[in-house]
């Protein structure tokens, strides 16, 4: 049985969405979720699914408390849905090429410390883009420089909002980030 981590902030549309994709598949992995924020709306998703959760605060995950954590579970995937804090360095080594992030724009556009969800659409929108997406990449030391794993990209008229971006962007993010992952569970 596969072993998956997600580690989200706020609202866990994404970490809902992956879990009913491989609950609606034979494979039914295992899942842990994580969250830094204690009223975070992905912890209630995850009581609903049955999913454990673990609550952590910064200081966890830059000591060895997450790592500790991560290292008893074994996990086959670190999935970053939403998590607005930087993994730290000595996860990343402990877990080589087994954490993904997903990221709101088509990197290297619009990356780097600060740019998360509307913060990122309003950018793309001040800077006239014809076009925008969905990064998915492996996480490094620093914020969104990691190897792509998979882009795809939405046009834009030059008349959305960054309400709109935001709507498309999260249609990409429902589409593709669970079959990337299965994808890459399955290399």
């Amino acid at each position: 049985m596969k072993k998956i981590v997600i580690f989200a902030s706020g609202s866990g549309t994404n970490a809902q969405n992956i879990v009913r994709h491989f609950n609606s598949t034979s494979k039914s992995p295992q899942f842990h979720i994580f969250s830094n924020n204690a009223n975070a709306k992905v912890l209630e998703k995850a009581q609903i699914l049955a999913i454990p959760t673990k609550i952590i605060s910064k200081d966890d995950l830059n000591s060895d408390v997450v790592l500790n954590y991560l290292m008893g579970i074994q996990p086959d995937i670190i999935i970053l849905a939403g998590f607005l804090l930087k993994f730290p360095s000595h996860c990343i080594a402990a877990f080589p090429n087994k954490i993904i992030n997903i990221h709101p724009a088509l990197l290297p556009k619009y990356g780097g410390k600060g740019m998360y969800g509307m913060h990122v659409h309003r950018a793309v929108i001040e800077n006239k883009e014809a076009e925008t997406g969905i990064t998915i990449h492996y996480v490094n030391e620093n914020y969104d420089e990691g190897n792509i794993i998979f882009q795809t990209s939405v046009s834009l008229t030059g008349e959305e909002t960054p309400d709109d971006v935001a709507n498309k962007i999260h249609e990409l993010e429902q589409t593709y980030f669970p079959l990337i992952i299965d994808k890459i569970l399955n290399q």
